[in-house]
């Protein structure tokens, strides 16, 4: 999917909100990035010019793409063209605020939401503080502020369509990123999202969603998807929301990720009926021992039956597998094929070696491991994988991939 940036385009609502002048510029559609970003400093005269950052790279252990240096030649350019300063922001950014605000050289970050912080930072700006006292604020060589994570969402707006989703967005092929609730408290060895979203579960109105829903399927995007980590968590936010979209008949395509746990038969039917064509299943694994070393609440039985209950209701099923965690063996990984293979799923993304982010518990075991330093800042893309499988998972991936055409 290609990742239409939300988080910024909500920071952009909630700053006009704020009384601000706010132009938008998006680069991923942009053939001249420089012309673009040139024409649009010229025309606009900006104060202040706000950069996100959605990824650092591109989890792939095999030949890892590091995606900074692009973002690094923008904030360069901005310093050319204008002395406005920069300030950094987005999920990439918020999980290494200090070591990418050094890399690519800006002004400022602000780590965490920003439709509450970046308006307090333009009013510290503007009231001639060189620090302003906004939460989550970064600056080059001084303590961060502390992060603050706002409890209720519907008190920031929702972006209109035309001011954010590009006119050359195919209405057919393009899916529309929707965020109904932001936090997570199941604190997954490998993950990020409490860095970056805070450990508090925080959930749009379900009255508010469909709203902004019917929004978008008037300006005739059909195909949307939602970007909550675990759609179905809290099961009561959940059903009420497929409830009112599917009492809305709005004839959506949506797609969700599932945490497979918790996913009863009136659930699947509520967003079989809202009109959910797809559920992404965050299994990760089928090795009871490898589930609980990830901090997972779930077990494979469980994983089955949910998959199960989706293939009854007609809607399409993708699984993810990670290989090559903590406690990982070559039996353990055949039990994870073997049970992929099993669910007859229509897709499973598989991944070998574990991406490393700072404040995980996996990051912790790899330092106790030794293989990586204290003082790694794991900016550069770090890889776990289990000791003695380096020589044969890889491979044995690639051959399970290679006879499998739903395997990515």
């Amino acid at each position: 999917m290609a990742p239409l940036p939300l988080g910024l385009a909500c920071v952009a609502a909630a700053t006009r909100q704020a009384g601000h002048e706010v132009s938008w510029l998006d680069l991923m559609f942009a053939s001249d990035a420089a012309d673009a970003v040139q024409k649009a400093i010229a025309e606009f005269q900006p104060e202040v010019i706000g950069i996100s950052v959605r990824n650092i790279d591109d989890q792939k252990m095999s030949a890892p793409r590091f995606l900074l240096d692009p973002v690094k030649e923008i904030v360069s350019l901005c310093r050319q063209e204008s002395k406005a300063p920069v300030v950094l922001g987005g999920a990439g950014y918020s999980m290494f605020p200090e070591a990418v605000l050094r890399y690519v050289g800006a002004d400022l970050g602000i780590q965490g939401d920003g439709e509450a912080a970046f308006p307090a930072l333009l009013e510290g700006l503007a009231s001639g503080e060189r620090r302003p006292h906004a939460p989550g604020v970064y600056l080059a060589g001084t303590p961060a502020s502390p992060v603050r994570f706002p409890l209720r969402l519907d008190d920031f707006p929702l972006p209109a369509p035309e001011s954010w989703i590009s006119p050359s967005v195919s209405k057919t092929d393009v899916w529309i990123p929707v965020q109904s609730q932001r936090g997570c408290p199941m604190h997954c060895s490998f993950c990020s999202t409490s860095v970056i979203q805070g450990s508090t579960r925080r959930t749009r109105s379900a009255q508010s969603v469909v709203n902004w829903l019917r929004q978008l399927r008037a300006a005739g995007y059909r195909n949307l998807a939602f970007v909550d980590n675990n759609f179905n968590l809290p099961s009561a936010h959940a059903k009420e929301l497929c409830r009112q979209i599917a009492a809305a008949r709005l004839d959506l395509n949506l797609w969700c990720i599932v945490y497979p746990k918790l996913v009863d038969a009136e659930l699947v039917d509520l967003m079989q009926r809202a009109g959910c064509q797809e559920a992404s299943l965050g299994f990760e694994s089928a090795s009871e021992h490898v589930l609980r070393g990830f901090n997972k609440r779930f077990d494979a039985a469980e994983v089955r039956a949910i998959a199960g209950r989706f293939a009854q209701a007609g809607i399409r099923r993708r699984g993810f597998l990670m290989l090559g965690a903590p406690g990982e063996t070559r039996d353990s990984v055949e039990e994870s094929l073997e049970f992929a293979d099993s669910l007859h799923l229509d897709g499973l993304n598989l991944t070998v070696g574990i991406r490393i982010y700072p404040q995980t518990a996996l990051c912790q075991t790899a330092r106790e491991e030794g293989l990586i330093g204290r003082d790694d800042d794991l900016l550069a893309p770090r890889f776990y994988l289990a000791p003695g499988l380096r020589d044969w998972l890889p491979q044995r991936a690639a051959d399970y991939k290679a006879a499998r055409a739903w395997v990515q």
